[in-house]
């Protein structure tokens, strides 16, 4: 009986989730309303209130799923790489470029920020802040990159890639922006190379 209710309760939540990612995508956060989306997910307010509060925490179940996928697409880069530094480059690259996605762009990157605040503290954040800093200690550890604080590095490397892809979200330019950012965050991401590298 427990087993049923709690699979009818995640249905009803992704349901809300899949109506809320399609709503803020096509409209954005604001134009968005909770009728309309409650609507089409089949389902009433009530629902929408008792699993995520109100629209806001609704948008941050539909940023930590979208979250998931940008942390799967950047891993995914950094394993094709060659060499462990290779693939942390990579990694950074390819969470920038993630930029261009529009549903990224809008809801992650352009309506997240004006409605949940600075991403840096978000959750996803954070955890990512633990795995590039154990990223960078292995890099430190095999000699690939000169022995610096492992987590102060983390928190300016992921700094860079967020602020750029927070740049190119917010350009007129995007795919022009894009290539200086990237140039400019792989300058900056070779600087903690070890000497001779």
């Amino acid at each position: 009986m427990a087993a049923g209710r709690r699979a009818r309760m995640e249905e009803t939540r992704a349901k809300l989730v899949r109506a809320a990612r399609a709503a803020f995508a096509e409209k954005g956060y604001a134009a968005a309303s909770m009728d309309d989306l409650t609507a089409a997910a089949g389902l009433t307010r009530g629902a929408l209130y008792h699993h995520f509060g109100d629209k806001k925490g609704l948008l941050r179940a539909v940023i930590d799923a979208l979250d998931a996928e940008m942390v799967a697409a950047a891993r995914a880069a950094r394993s094709r790489a060659a060499t462990p530094w290779l693939g942390f480059l990579e990694e950074g690259v390819a969470y920038i470029e993630l930029a261009l996605e529009p549903e990224i762009q809008r809801i992650v990157l352009l309506d997240g920020p004006a409605v949940l605040g600075d991403p840096s503290q978000w959750p996803g954040q954070t955890a990512c802040l633990r795995t590039t800093t154990e990223t960078i200690q292995s890099l430190i550890d095999a000699g690939t990159v000169r022995p610096v604080d492992a987590e102060a590095a983390a928190r300016l490397i992921n700094g860079a890639a967020l602020n750029a892809a927070l740049w190119v979200a917010a350009s007129d330019e995007p795919r022009a922006v894009l290539a200086k950012a990237i140039e400019a965050f792989r300058c900056l991401a070779a600087g903690l190379l070890a000497d001779g590298r």
